[in-house]
């Protein structure tokens, strides 16, 4: 029993390292396809250093909650296939250990990848993109120019929303723009030109859109009338401060909402089948997300095992390529969720059920000494797709 409760400390401490470098790796990864656009905000909108670390930190958990499932399978992959290309598993074999007596580490360290994701999906996302929603309200409410992303409907401004197709933030030129104003009470005047410019005043935060050969399409909602006017040249002025004041509550859009903000308007009766099966489905995501890492974790397990003969590069990719499967599952089930006809529970937990009954497939097979073989319909296909890219490789040479 001593010697049992060794292995299992041993087992424990060996995931921790891989797991650790997987999820810094990662996440490191995934915050870079965020530089983009944090050098466009930094350049172009005069962001100062501290707003930047803030969306940083506010984009971390969006990343987290599928890069912590992503590493605890890796790191369990990783793990196990050491063991075996080190001979420990036969060792521990023939001094009479199965399978099944690896698996309590392997389950604890699932267990506890499952709870603290849990904590990323239940508080930390939303709070994430909640946070994320308001810095960048404040940063285009202290600049225009934040809210004059390019081929986007930027709301950001208080009743005014902007869309213009190209911005050169040199000469503040404009292509395409249109602007829908209901700043007045009653009257809504889209504005539509093929080009305009943003001027600046010297002092103060006004603004001013100038329009060039373009038209207003006025709608009195009391009157219920319309009226069109064309132009040739057209300002538009917006005082950033007059809007400043106006401290409104942000409406919240269904991933931006916290566990008990959903559970709230899951309960007030939603009428719309189609609004209520995505705000179902976005309840179990939030849950169903971190067992992801029990169910990856239970196929990794068997995998690492089997895998002796491969590179620890290659089991990195074949965790990778396994959470792709389930990632694309999951998207599958959310797909077939939205119009409302499919189960939210099923499309949200299927991916999950499919996964781990996988892994515990193959662990049973090798607990039982019958090694899990490519189905010889997949092998040929694999066969053949290397003979066609040969081929094209040896024509282009």
């Amino acid at each position: 029993m001593k010697n049992f409760n060794m292995i299992n400390r041993y087992i424990f401490r060996e995931l921790l390292s891989p797991f650790a470098i997987s999820l810094f790796f990662l996440t490191f990864v995934f915050l870079m396809t965020r530089i983009p656009e944090i050098t466009n905000i930094v350049v172009n909108y005069n962001a100062d250093i501290l707003a930047i670390a803030l969306m940083l930190v506010y984009t971390l958990p969006r990343f987290l909650e599928f890069t912590i499932p992503m590493s605890v399978m890796i790191s369990i992959l990783l793990t196990f296939m050491h063991m075996s290309q080190e001979n420990e598993i036969i060792a521990l074999k023939s001094a009479g250990v199965s399978l099944y007596k690896l698996l309590p580490p392997v389950l604890i360290f699932c267990f506890s990848g499952v709870f603290l994701t849990m904590g990323i999906t239940v508080f930390g996302v939303s709070w994430g993109k909640l946070s994320i929603k308001k810095k960048s309200i404040e940063i285009a409410r202290s600049s225009i120019d934040a809210a004059l992303q390019e081929r986007q409907f930027n709301l950001e401004l208080e009743n005014v929303m902007i869309y213009v197709s190209h911005v050169d933030m040199k000469t503040k030129a404009l292509k395409d723009v249109f602007i829908e104003d209901r700043r007045t009470k009653g009257v809504v005047n889209i504005s539509i030109a093929p080009s305009g410019k943003l001027i600046r005043l010297k002092e103060g935060q006004v603004y001013t859109i100038r329009l060039y050969n373009g038209v207003i399409n006025q709608v009195d909602v009391d009157e219920k009338s319309v009226s069109s006017i064309q132009f040739e040249n057209y300002n538009i002025n917006i005082d950033l401060n007059r809007m400043n004041k106006d401290t409104g509550e942000i409406s919240k859009e269904l991933d931006e909402r916290n566990l008990a903000d959903l559970m709230r308007l899951i309960r007030s009766g939603i009428k719309d089948k189609v609004a209520l099966s995505a705000a179902l489905m976005e309840f179990h995501e939030k849950f169903s997300i971190p067992f992801a890492c029990l169910s990856l974790g239970l196929l990794a397990f068997p995998l690492g095992i089997q895998s002796a003969s491969l590179r620890r590069s290659s089991g990195f990719g074949l965790g990778i390529c396994f959470f792709l499967l389930y990632y694309f599952l999951l998207a599958v089930g959310w797909s077939a969720g939205e119009t409302g006809d499919y189960p939210p529970v099923l499309g949200m937990w299927l991916p999950n059920v499919i996964m781990g009954g996988i892994g515990i497939f193959f662990l049973v097979r090798n607990a039982g000494e019958k090694p899990v073989t490519v189905p010889a319909f997949i092998k040929r296909i694999a066969d053949d797709v290397k003979k066609r890219i040969k081929k094209r490789v040896k024509r282009k040479l």
